[in-house]
C-alpha cells in the first residue's frame, strides 16, 4: 500500500492502515522511545503512548518533510511530555562559560552499544534529556531549551555533566573488561 493512501486511510481511522502503519514504524521508533526512558518497559509505554498521539493527530501531516521525520518528532514530543508530568526537571546552577567540554572518544574506544544505551538510561533524567537530543537528534541548545523549558546556558552544562559522567562510566567499564 502506497503511504499516501495508508496515510488516508489512517486519516479515516481505519484499523488495518493503522496497523500496518504500526508494522512499518514500530521497529524503528522504539530505539528512539528506549535511549529516552529509564528502562524497557517505560520504552514500550512511551511508544504505545506515540502511537496513540500520531493516530489522534495524523491529519496535520501535511506531507512536507519525511513521514518517519514527523513519527519521530512525535515520539521524542512524547517522551518529553511523559518525563514533565512525572516530575518537573530540576534545574541545576548554570556551570561556568569556560569550563571545558568533555568529549567522549567513541571511535578509539571498544565497547557493546547495549553498554553505552544502559550508561545513557542510567544519568538523571535532565542530563539525559539534553544529551538525547543534543547528541543522538541533533537538537540545538535553543530548541532544547525551548522544549524542556531551561535556558541555553543550563542546557549546554546538563549536556557537558552527561558527557562527564558517561566518559567516566566508560573508562571504568573498559578498565574492568581489561581485567577479565
Amino acid at each position: 500500500m502506497k503511504l499516501k493512501k495508508l496515510i488516508q486511510d489512517c486519516c479515516q481511522q481505519k484499523l488495518a492502515a493503522q496497523s500496518e502503519v504500526y508494522q512499518l514504524y514500530a521497529d524503528k521508533l522504539f530505539p528512539v522511545c528506549l535511549k529516552y526512558s529509564r528502562n524497557y518497559q517505560d520504552a514500550e509505554d512511551t511508544l504505545q503512548d506515540s502511537f496513540l498521539t500520531i493516530f489522534s493527530k495524523i491529519k496535520q501531516y501535511n506531507g512536507n518533510g519525511s513521514f518517519e521525520g514527523w513519527l519521530k518528532r512525535i515520539t521524542i514530543n512524547t517522551a518529553l511530555l511523559k518525563y514533565r508530568e512525572k516530575s518537573p526537571l530540576q534545574i541545576v546552577k548554570e556551570l561556568p562559560e569556560t569550563e571545558e567540554e568533555t568529549e567522549i572518544d567513541l571511535e578509539s574506544s571498544i565497547f557493546n552499544v547495549d553498554v553505552l544505551l544502559d550508561f545513557i538510561q542510567k544519568l538523571p533524567d535532565r542530563y539525559r534529556l539534553v544529551f538525547n537530543l543534543y547528541v543522538l537528534d541533533n537538537y540545538s541548545h535553543k530548541e532544547i531549551a525551548t522544549l524542556l523549558n531551561i535556558s541555553e546556558g543550563t542546557s549546554k552544562s546538563n549536556l557537558s555533566r552527561a558527557r562527564k559522567i558517561l566518559k567516566e562510566q566508560l573508562e571504568i567499564h573498559q578498565q574492568q573488561e581489561q581485567k577479565a
